[in-house]
């Protein structure tokens, strides 16, 4: 069982969401396995149900799962890192007070967890209070060097910078890119990505020297008649990183 994501050029790999099983293989196979596939926790009703459908996932993507929180909802923390502990995926998405808890339950350092870190419209400055508790509390805000050495700390892999709102937070997504390099520690810009601005967001990071780059890439690209995501689409995006990286 594979435990580390494939990136392309060693440097990307897509995170995109499955609508089905089948949708997560045509996903898969569109971006030349290096892509993870998202499975939501809010989906499901209990672990264990959870831990049976996405061990059938992981046997259809060589484990390329990347397992969700279901819109960085806070409350799903605690039942993330119990999926992950069984499973074992490629990827886990973590609050950021979720972190240490995930790496700990793993027992091993190759799945990639992330912590979610907000914009705060400072640049240099992120909000790292996003634990089911910590997010009803004022904001708690750090430079961003504080939140990459908390992360370390605590067994992180990356930054899942959330919600970007697509362009709209670009110039604290840069100031964090670069932080992310200076500090070799791996990136996940995610909310409002598409087809439309995705060159532009990845080109940030590639300049500014981030090691590895997971861009998350969800509703844009989802048909919403099928909920599934458009493989046509997650090639696109291949091609766009190839080009990008050529």
């Amino acid at each position: 069982m594979t435990l580390t994501p494939k990136f392309y050029n060693d440097r990307v790999c897509l995170n995109v969401l499955a609508g089905s099983k089948q949708n997560a293989r045509d996903i898969w196979l569109a971006a030349d396995g290096y892509v993870l596939v998202g499975v939501l926790s809010k989906n499901y009703d209990s672990v264990d149900a959870a831990v049976a459908d996405m061990l059938d996932y992981a046997q259809l993507i060589d484990n390329a799962i990347s397992v969700g929180l279901g819109a960085g909802d806070p409350n799903q923390s605690l039942m993330v890192s119990e999926i992950a502990r069984q499973i074992q995926p490629q990827h886990v998405n973590q609050v950021f007070t979720g972190v240490g808890t995930s790496r700990a339950l793993l027992r091993q350092s190759q799945t990639v967890v992330n912590g979610l870190v907000s914009p705060t419209g400072t640049v240099g400055m992120v909000k790292i209070s996003t634990g089911p508790l910590s997010s009803l509390a004022p904001d708690g805000v750090v430079p961003i060097e504080t939140a990459i050495a908390l992360l370390k700390d605590m067994g992180g892999s990356s930054i899942k910078y959330f919600p970007m709102g697509g362009l709209k937070s670009i110039d604290e997504f840069t100031a964090v890119a670069q932080a992310c390099a200076r500090h070799d520690f791996w990136l996940e810009p995610t909310g409002g990505i598409s087809l439309d601005n995705y060159a532009e967001i990845l080109k940030v990071a590639l300049d500014a020297g981030v090691s590895k780059i997971i861009p998350h890439i969800y509703s844009s690209i989802i048909d919403p008649a099928s909920g599934n995501t458009r493989p046509d689409d997650v090639r696109a995006l291949l091609t766009m990183t190839q080009q990008l990286l050529a």
